[in-house]
C-alpha cells in the first residue's frame, strides 16, 4: 500500500488537497494509506516551508497550493510521463 501524507495547519487549502488526493486515487484504483499532519514541528522536520505539502512514501511530491487531478495521478502512475501530454 502507498502511503501518503498531507501535511499543512487544516486550512481549506489542505482539506482541498487531501480531498482531491482521496478522489482520484479511488477513482483510479489506487490504493493508499491517507494520513494528514498537522502538527507544525512535523511539518516542518521535513522542510516543508509552504502548505499544503504532500508526501508518497517518504518523499516530498508537492508543495503549496492545490495539486491538479493530473499532477496527483502522476505521483501514482508510473508509466505515466510528465513530457508527453498524451500519456496520462
Amino acid at each position: 500500500m502507498i502511503e501518503v501524507k498531507v501535511l499543512g495547519s487544516g486550512c481549506k487549502n489542505c482539506q482541498t488537497t487531501q480531498k482531491l488526493i482521496g478522489d482520484v486515487t479511488s477513482e483510479n484504483g489506487v490504493e493508499i494509506s491517507l494520513e494528514k499532519i498537522e502538527d507544525m514541528a512535523e511539518i516542518m522536520s521535513y522542510g516543508i516551508m509552504s502548505t499544503p505539502g504532500v508526501i508518497v512514501d517518504g518523499k516530498i511530491v508537492h508543495v503549496g497550493g492545490i495539486p491538479d487531478k493530473r499532477s496527483i495521478l502522476s505521483w501514482f502512475k508510473s508509466d505515466c510521463c510528465p513530457a508527453d501530454d498524451q500519456c496520462c
